[in-house]
């Protein structure tokens, strides 16, 4: 289970999502190939005075908690990796000082000072950076969150749970960090991946539809209302899962009479027990090699981290996503 830790996927896999808000959103792109996201440039001359966050600024966060950030954070902590790279994507890398065990996006980040896991990230390690802003997911323990709150840090707290959800969070990221400009930016680099697929896709009639099944850890699928069944959607697929919400332990029976026409797994993934890996697993199970994309090795191993984490590079991962769906049509 320690993967889902690494993913930013709540270790338990048994909350119930909460989509966060953002403020405001960019003019959406129709460009006719996706965009490349990097680390957003320095706004200039007007702009940069317009979008200017106006301090002291009070924001209320995923868990329902206020905090009044008195001007823009300059020592940031990150428990998150999801937040990590939505950080470095607004030029936020040198503000950084602390990231959790398990970032490693963008390289960068592997030589940030580690303040341990997204659950009960190290409360020493945190204060002895001394930040003005701590950032983490709602996994986080909350007694940790409560106790590093009472220090007088203030604490922002995020968890979206679908695509809108993300960019929003991006956007109020963004704000408080008076990163607006450089926010807008990312958002709408995402906006033209997910314009791109669209209109890849806009012929797909419903009975052409492809059947998808997605795996992202051994045993692990994931319903409706989380981000990861939205790229399937988006990308005009058919999660057989979709009569389930959030995530879930695999009915393999159940996969079976579905017979999706594609698998989609997360790359890399191994199981501790057994030492085999997550495609390994897939192909071997009993009845299996009927379902048609084994049959006709429709198999795809996805990144796991754009895949799952809820950041910029999540509509990357739309992207891959719809190749796998439909290699015809987006290229």
């Amino acid at each position: 289970m320690k993967h889902f830790v690494k993913w930013g996927i709540p270790a338990l896999l048994a909350f119930s999502l909460v989509g966060c808000s953002g403020q405001g959103e960019p003019q959406t792109q129709q460009p006719s190939a996706p965009a490349e996201q990097t680390e957003a440039s320095q706004p200039t001359g007007n702009d940069q005075v317009a979008q200017q966050t106006l301090y002291p600024l009070t924001i209320t966060d995923a868990t329902g908690q206020t905090i009044t950030i008195e001007k823009a954070p300059q020592r940031i902590v990150s428990t998150s990796p999801a937040e990590t790279e939505i950080l470095f994507a607004l030029g936020l890398g040198e503000q950084v000082v602390g990231v959790s065990d398990y970032d490693d996006y963008p390289a960068e980040a592997k030589e940030k000072p580690k303040v341990g896991g997204v659950v009960k990230p190290n409360e020493e390690a945190i204060l002895s950076q001394s930040p003005d802003l701590v950032i983490g997911g709602i996994s986080m323990d909350k007694q940790v969150a409560e106790k590093m709150q009472s220090l007088g840090l203030p604490m922002y707290i995020t968890h979206p749970s679908s695509v809108e959800d993300i960019m929003n969070n991006i956007l109020t990221m963004g704000k408080i960090t008076n990163r607006q400009a450089q926010a807008e930016e990312v958002v709408a680099g995402m906006k033209a991946d997910i314009a791109y697929v669209t209109e890849a896709v806009q012929n797909v009639k419903a009975e052409e539809m492809k059947k998808v099944y997605l795996e992202f850890a051994p045993g692990w699928t994931v319903g409706k209302g989380e981000f990861m069944d939205e790229l399937i959607t988006i990308a005009k697929g058919v999660n057989i899962a979709a009569d389930t919400q959030g995530w879930n332990q695999i009915n393999e029976e159940k996969i079976l009479q579905e017979n999706p026409d594609v698998i989609l797994y997360a790359s890399g993934m191994t199981d501790e027990k057994t030492g085999k890996k997550l495609e390994q697993i897939i192909q071997s199970r009993s009845g299996w090699n009927t379902i048609t994309a084994i049959k006709e090795e429709k198999l795809y191993g996805m990144d796991e981290n754009m895949l799952s984490r809820p950041g910029p590079r999540i509509t990357k991962g739309l992207i891959e996503v719809a190749k796998a769906i439909y290699p015809d049509l987006v290229k």
